[in-house]
């Protein structure tokens, strides 16, 4: 009997082991206050990045009359977006698919430089929870005093605080949904209909939405929303390289690590003692918990804020700042083995990211600066392709979409050139100076039936190339669409 169970525990053991969970327990982080350079630099960041998202959209910018006087506007019935003084139209979709394509390249650049310097700093999920647990610690206080007050405070005292902080999450989550319906219609406007409940409700659909998500995610996910639900870190190891400066503990000057007292004694004895005298302030100032003393791991967002509780700590033991530092696994291996330091910021990987980000960027702002404000598209009827007209001329019919950007009413002639001896004709459109002209609205698109006929005989191909050209009346501004002109 006593055989078999020993022989058991074995297996016993082994089936724990490999039914272990691979999502970890649920732990509650309550990270630290901590001042220092990182963390003013992260306030800083925090204030600038939520001072433009809440107050974008009252930012007005003169446009002309008739023309929306936001700044920054999604304009869904009109099928516009406005920028302060840039205008997109849906057919130049192309410019939002290059913002995108320069928004990943920026990513990939600040990775390869300073690894998950976006996560520690500026992505939502960070300031957003960085914000919340300012207010958490504003109303509850410090984990410390939070632990003391399970001691001493009455039950009503931490229920009352308890309360006061989820109605401060609240608002926040709730003004952070109101926001963002605020870029997609008139913000004052909007925020009035809002306000004496007269708002669409598709706005108040997605106020609720982003204020249930900001809430939860910000509030009460946190740090698990870094380590599980961000596809970034597991596709940042593979765009970063040993050249990248991450948050580091340099084990080369912190190890053997120890207390205080010791550490002093080893080194009088001429025996080695690090600096590091494991205080643990840098787990309990990361905010998902992270003890940096481990190595690189995948819940290190490289905020800093390890380096700023480190740095208190050893000013006050009066041994230099850095024992945890932005540096690099090279650089710590190199300091062990007495080599020199390397920093190459400039190597294949940064300077191919920063050349597809000047290209990109260069061929972007070279279109928007040289755009024009009219265009015109040319569709060929398809049956039939052409007609034989009883005089014994051909003649081919077309659509054609004239696009007028600016915010004033316009005149454009059209001309065609490629078809010999050509009569144009624009069904119900008059003519000016023997050339068809189509008046087309501020702001709008006007499509026009075109007729297009000639007496000559066409070569043996039976088709020739056209192009058509509209000129602004007034302006002498033009645009031009080649198609065919098909023939028997």
């Amino acid at each position: 009997m006593s055989a078999s169970l020993e022989a058991a525990a074995p297996e016993a053991a082994t089936a724990t082991e490999d039914d272990a969970p691979l999502y970890a327990a649920r732990r509650k982080i309550y990270p630290i206050a901590v001042h220092g350079r990182f963390r003013r630099i992260k306030w800083t960041i925090l204030i600038v990045t939520l001072g433009i998202y809440y107050l974008l959209p009252f930012v007005r910018w003169d446009r002309g009359p008739g023309a929306p006087s936001q700044a920054v506007l999604i304009d869904f019935p009109n099928r516009r977006f406005y920028f302060f003084f840039i205008e997109i139209w849906p057919q130049e979709i192309y410019y939002i698919t290059g913002l995108l394509i320069l928004a990943a390249l920026v990513l990939f650049f600040m990775n390869a430089v300073a690894g998950r310097i976006w996560c520690g700093y500026l992505c939502p999920q960070t300031v957003w929870t960085d914000l919340f647990q300012a207010i958490e610690r504003l109303v509850e206080g410090d984990p410390r005093e939070r632990r003391e007050k399970l001691k001493h405070a009455s039950r009503g005292q931490r229920a009352f605080e308890a309360a006061a902080k989820h109605v401060l999450w609240l608002m926040v989550a709730w003004w952070t949904g109101g926001a963002w319906v605020l870029y997609f219609a008139d913000a004052p406007t909007l925020t009035m209909q809002l306000l004496k409940g007269q708002g669409p409700l598709v706005a108040y659909a997605w106020i609720g939405i982003l204020t249930f998500t900001t809430y939860v995610l910000a509030g009460h996910m946190r740090e698990q929303v870094c380590t599980y639900m961000c596809p970034w870190p597991r596709i940042q190891a593979a765009l970063t390289d040993e050249y990248a400066f991450n948050v580091t503990y340099r084990y080369d000057r912190g190890e053997p690590r120890g207390s205080f007292k010791k550490t002093e004694a080893l080194k009088l004895a001429g025996l080695p003692g690090g600096d590091c005298v494991d205080c643990k302030q840098c787990v309990a100032a990361c905010p998902t918990g992270v003890d940096i003393r481990e190595g690189a791991q995948l819940g290190c967002i490289q905020c800093g804020l390890c380096i700023d509780a480190c740095d208190a700590i050893m000013t006050k033991l009066s041994r230099p700042a850095g024992l945890i530092a932005y540096d690099t696994e090279m650089n710590v291996r190199a300091r062990q083995e007495g080599k020199p330091e390397q920093y190459r910021v400039l190597r294949p990987r940064t300077l191919l990211y920063a050349a597809l980000i000047v290209v990109i960027g260069g061929i972007m702002v070279g279109t928007l600066a040289t755009r024009s404000s009219e265009n015109v598209a040319i569709i060929h009827d398809r049956n039939p392709f052409f007609v034989l007209l009883s005089d014994g001329s051909i003649r081919n019919a077309y659509t054609v979409r004239l696009v007028n950007k600016e915010l004033v009413e316009r005149r454009f002639s059209i001309a065609v050139a490629g078809v010999p001896e050509a009569r144009v004709e624009v069904m119900g459109e008059p003519k000016e100076g023997g050339l068809p002209v189509v008046t087309v609205g501020p702001d709008q698109t006007t499509e026009v039936r075109l007729l297009v006929s000639t007496h000559t005989r066409l070569p043996a191909a039976a088709s020739l190339d056209v192009d058509f050209t509209i000129s602004d009346l007034a302006t002498g501004a033009s645009a031009s669409a080649r198609d065919h002109f098909k023939g028997p």
